[in-house]
C-alpha cells in the first residue's frame, strides 16, 4: 500500500443481512471505484451498476463523487413504495373523522 492509499468503508442492508466492507484507495478513488472494489455487487445480485443509488455518510453522492479517507459510501436499496402515494392513501382510508 502506498502512503498516499487510505480506507473508506462500503455499506449495505437489507432486512436480513447488513455489510460494511473496509477497502483501501488511491487518491482520486471515486464512490463507483469503491463499490466496484467491495465485492458487494457480486455478492448482491440485486445490486445493479447501472442504477446504483449511494451516498457518503447519508448524503446522496454522484458515482463519480470523489472519496477522502475515512468516508462511508452507503449502497442504497430502492423503495418499494412511495412515501407520498402511501401517505394519501392512508388519509384516504382513515377519512377526516381519523384525525379527531
Amino acid at each position: 500500500m502506498a502512503d498516499s492509499d487510505f480506507d473508506v468503508e462500503v455499506a449495505y442492508a437489507r432486512p436480513d443481512t447488513q455489510v460494511l466492507v473496509k477497502v483501501t484507495v488511491p487518491p482520486g478513488a471515486t464512490l463507483l471505484d469503491a463499490v466496484r472494489q467491495s465485492g458487494l455487487l457480486q455478492r448482491f445480485p440485486e445490486l445493479e451498476l447501472e442504477r446504483l443509488d449511494a451516498g457518503i455518510f447519508s448524503k446522496p453522492a454522484a458515482p463519480g463523487a470523489v472519496l477522502r479517507p475515512g468516508d462511508r459510501v452507503e449502497i442504497y436499496r430502492p423503495l418499494l413504495a412511495n412515501p407520498k402515494e402511501m401517505r394519501r392513501r392512508r388519509a384516504r382510508k382513515e377519512g377526516p373523522a381519523a384525525g379527531q
